[in-house]
């Protein structure tokens, strides 16, 4: 009986282990998948208790502003703030920026010009000042990422 529950013990562990092995990759970049063109950048906010409608005004005319003129330039495809309803954790605020690709994060001084002459140089010197005076004092960013999305094509 003893000969058994080893046999038995040594059969379950063998199948357990092949099942937890992941077979060699056999998957091939633009055959089976493919990164998208599309980059989203997500930044994640921790805004102080009680000052969430104060960001939200805050935003309205400065990050907020900015987009509308990056999306009407073309130069993102959409952007979204969602905050978290309930739960305990280190934000509490993700701020979205959807860009048509890569290309449009790298340094461009033509597009830079472009927005500087349609959003304004002041609208700048005010998004600063607001950062500088409130935003420092009522949030706190917990981290920025750049997502692309993988499609799979099979």
């Amino acid at each position: 009986m003893n000969a058994f529950f080893k046999t038995f013990a040594t059969a379950t562990a063998a199948a357990t282990l092949a099942m937890a092995t992941p077979a060699s990759a056999q998957l091939t970049l633009y055959e089976d998948y493919e990164p998208a063109e599309e980059v989203v950048e997500i930044t994640m906010v921790k805004v102080d208790e009680g000052q969430f409608e104060t960001y939200l005004e805050g935003l309205k005319s400065t990050w907020i502003a900015a987009n509308d003129v990056s999306k009407e330039l073309g130069y993102i495809t959409d952007y979204g703030i969602y905050s978290v309803p309930y739960g305990e954790g280190e934000w509490n605020m993700m701020l979205v920026t959807v860009y048509p690709s890569s290309e449009m994060l790298a340094p461009n001084k033509e597009r830079y010009m472009k927005f500087l002459e349609t959003y304004g140089k002041a609208n700048i010197d005010a998004g600063n000042q607001t950062v500088l005076e409130l935003y420092n004092k009522i949030r706190t960013i917990q981290g920025t990422y750049m997502l692309s999305e993988v499609k799979m094509l099979k």
